[in-house]
């Protein structure tokens, strides 16, 4: 990310690419779980299509060898911050809608959301140490919850949200992965194991 590293800037770097990926993949498995949740407490069908469902940050990108790592990691940065603003709509609709009867899907989205929370945090770190500006949150806010929406399409839009979410913990921990390997100062201090 920086052409000209310190040797303490590269095992920074390193280190927080490495404690960013247990983070991401932490988070994911937590997703997956709290998905199986979400579609049987809803009453959905797992199989259910979404992709007519929009404002949801999408993990999917063309020529992602080709991006820089300040490109990843601003488009993670991005996502994230989406993610926390719809993660937290999502909270407050399920407390609408099912008050403290169903205590575990509450706790389940509000534990996600902290873990959302906290990885925004380290992915602002990353850029920090990288001396970059912090890009600001109005510029990547998803669009507002159409309050119009019926109660199924809510649902589909979280279902969407948990979906994408997932995808972007395995796709983040990727990224960190590549800017780790990448980081120009990483080849001159001693490489742990490599890990998959």
């Amino acid at each position: 990310m920086a052409a000209a590293d310190s040797p303490s800037l590269a095992l920074q770097r390193r280190d927080l690419c490495s404690r960013g990926i247990r983070l991401a993949g932490k988070m994911r498995s937590d997703v997956v779980e709290l998905l199986d949740t979400y579609v049987e407490r809803q009453g959905l069908d797992a199989s259910v299509s979404v992709a007519g469902v929009e404002g949801v940050p999408v993990a999917a990108v063309e020529r992602w060898d080709e991006q820089t790592g300040t490109q990843r990691v601003l488009e993670n940065l991005a996502a994230y911050r989406a993610f926390r603003v719809l993660l937290a709509e999502m909270l407050e609709e399920q407390r609408e809608q099912l008050g403290d009867t169903d205590t575990a899907l509450g706790r389940a989205l509000a534990s996600v959301l902290l873990q959302v929370s906290a990885f925004t945090y380290h992915l602002e770190e990353l850029l920090r140490l990288e001396s970059l500006g912090l890009p600001s949150e109005e510029e990547e806010s998803p669009p507002p919850l159409d309050p119009h929406l019926g109660l199924f399409e809510r649902k589909l839009r979280g279902l969407r949200v948990l979906r994408e979410l997932s995808q972007w913990a395995v796709r983040s921990a990727r990224d960190l992965r590549q800017i780790a390997k990448h980081s120009p100062a990483t080849s001159s201090a001693p490489s742990p194991a490599h890990s998959p």
